[in-house]
């Protein structure tokens, strides 16, 4: 590795690991955000006796919030790649921070040479926070199935 690639890695790496660790608090917020404000209260409010309706009306705007906070979160990437000039504009900067996020990687729009490791580095956080968005929509769904089961003399539980 040359001389003049370590401060182009390094300044990737200090640009990047601040913006994953914030988007994860953000995004960990936003998730604790949606059950306490959110779900909860959707799951107190919908009659949990009719889970054919509820179920799937609380999962959607579960998602759609969660769909929210990604979108929050590659216009934070999107901002540092306008500070930095990585991109011509905000508009370019949003849709290749969507593909980096997304691993999608299908936008029309080449990254500043010296940025390429950042694009990289973006779509690392994006697995992670979809990994979390994952897990946490597995959780709801598992919830509201567990306490929207309507009581049957039949089960044994």
């Amino acid at each position: 590795m040359t001389s003049d690639v370590l401060p182009v890695w390094f300044a990737n790496w200090a640009w990047s690991l601040p913006l994953i660790v914030f988007c994860i608090f953000i995004h960990v917020l936003g998730l604790a955000f949606i059950q306490d404000k959110v779900v909860h209260n959707l799951a107190m409010f919908l009659d949990m006796h009719h889970a054919l309706f509820s179920f799937p009306v609380i999962m959607a705007i579960t998602a759609l919030l969660a769909t929210a906070l990604h979108g929050i979160e590659a216009i934070t990437w999107a901002i540092a790649y306008g500070l930095l000039d990585a991109l011509p504009d905000y508009k370019s900067a949003m849709l290749y921070s969507l593909g980096a996020m997304t691993t999608y990687g299908h936008a029309n729009h080449e990254i500043a040479d010296r940025w390429q490791l950042m694009g990289s580095l973006e779509a690392l956080n994006g697995m992670l926070l979809f990994g979390l968005t994952t897990a946490y929509l597995f959780a709801v769904m598992q919830h509201i199935w567990l306490t929207g089961r309507r009581p049957d003399s039949r089960d044994p539980r």
